[in-house]
């Protein structure tokens, strides 16, 4: 499985979950399913690997206000380090 991304509703909270490899091909598709943060949980449970460009759009997903678990430890490492994207205009 290259990268399967899911979204569902439970307990009035909507998740995503993204399980795989998360690469450039896929970053459309999961902005499309995270675009509501408004209480949205993103699960990485099953998450294998993520580029730089999977990362930097998980941070821009979770710095919009969206919940980040079950990231694998070196995943999360990742993640908390200082985004590597040019500031936006």
């Amino acid at each position: 499985m290259e990268c399967w991304i899911g979204v569902m509703t439970e307990g009035g909270h909507q998740i995503v979950r993204v399980a795989g490899r998360l690469s450039v091909a896929h970053v459309p598709e999961m902005l499309q399913a995270c675009a509501d943060t408004a209480g949205l949980q993103v699960n990485l449970t099953d998450l294998v690997s993520a580029d730089a460009a999977g990362i930097e759009a998980l941070q821009r997903i979770r710095d919009r206000g969206a919940t980040i678990i079950g990231a694998p430890g070196y995943i999360q490492l990742k993640l908390d380090l200082p985004s590597q994207a040019p500031p936006r205009r």
